[in-house]
């Protein structure tokens, strides 16, 4: 969430110029242990905090935090743009990623000449303490499965697509918003043979998409005035806005009413 949290915080600083909001990433686990820690005031995770981690923040002398949803993410499954590949499936991707899986060639998978009709399927991931990377684990083989060795596991969400798009042969996952013109994104369906659907804000919030998932902010226990101004404004129009121009779903707007 590095990159909308940076783009908040630079739109924030031109309506409150008095105000410093400092941005670090480092993948959602590196947040949420400086919540337990107490280093900072907000906390932007794409996952859910765990319960022993909840239990460790609430027990510093901040107290609980405050959970927040400001956004979804449709996480992407991207592949290069010349191959030929146009969807695929849930139990499908579980065997390309998954410990057990056997689908390890491209002609497995899609039929067609092309570079990478015979060749090897180069699996592109996170590091380990990333959320995007728990989340699409939990998504694919669930909690107590895991994914297989040999993968090239990068830092950034950025980082996957930019690789993707300068490797024929390569599969990887990311938010729908780092895509480019170099890549493209797969339609997803839940079980094979059901009908696909490309991860977009309609398809996210109708919940056909299947591997979609929330933008988490959590706020610390007794944080700053000046933090819960943020807040609220991150959850108001011009905040959700952005959430919008980065490429990720905003949250549904209440109608107002008469």
């Amino acid at each position: 969430m590095v990159n909308l949290a940076q783009a908040w915080a630079e739109d924030y600083a031109r309506i409150e110029p008095g105000v410093s909001v400092e941005v670090s990433g480092g993948g959602s686990g590196t947040g949420i242990a400086a919540l337990i820690n107490g280093t900072v005031d907000l906390v932007n995770s794409s996952r859910k905090i765990e319960p022993e981690e909840l239990a460790k923040a609430s027990a510093s002398s901040h107290g609980p935090p405050t959970e927040y949803i400001l956004g979804f993410d449709a996480l992407a499954v991207y592949v290069h743009r010349s191959n030929p590949l146009e969807e695929i499936s849930l139990p499908q991707l579980a065997d390309v990623y998954g410990e057990h899986g056997t689908t390890v060639r491209w002609s497995q998978l899609v039929e067609g000449s092309w570079p990478c009709a015979g060749g090897q399927i180069i699996l592109v991931s996170r590091q380990s303490n990333s959320g995007t990377f728990q989340y699409f684990r939990e998504a694919l083989v669930g909690k107590e499965g895991d994914l297989k060795l040999g993968s090239i596991d990068l830092h950034g969400s950025k980082d996957v697509v930019e690789l993707i798009g300068r490797t024929p042969c390569a599969i990887g996952y990311s938010g729908m918003g780092y895509a480019t013109g170099r890549v493209k994104m797969l339609k997803i369906a839940r079980k094979t043979g059901d009908t696909a659907y490309p991860p977009d804000i309609e398809n996210t919030l109708a919940a056909r998409y299947p591997i979609a998932r929330p933008l988490y902010v959590y706020a610390r226990g007794g944080a700053a005035a000046e933090a819960r101004k943020y807040l609220a404004w991150l959850q108001s129009e011009a905040g959700q806005s952005i959430v919008s121009q980065t490429g990720y779903v905003p949250m549904p707007r209440t109608p107002k009413q008469p």
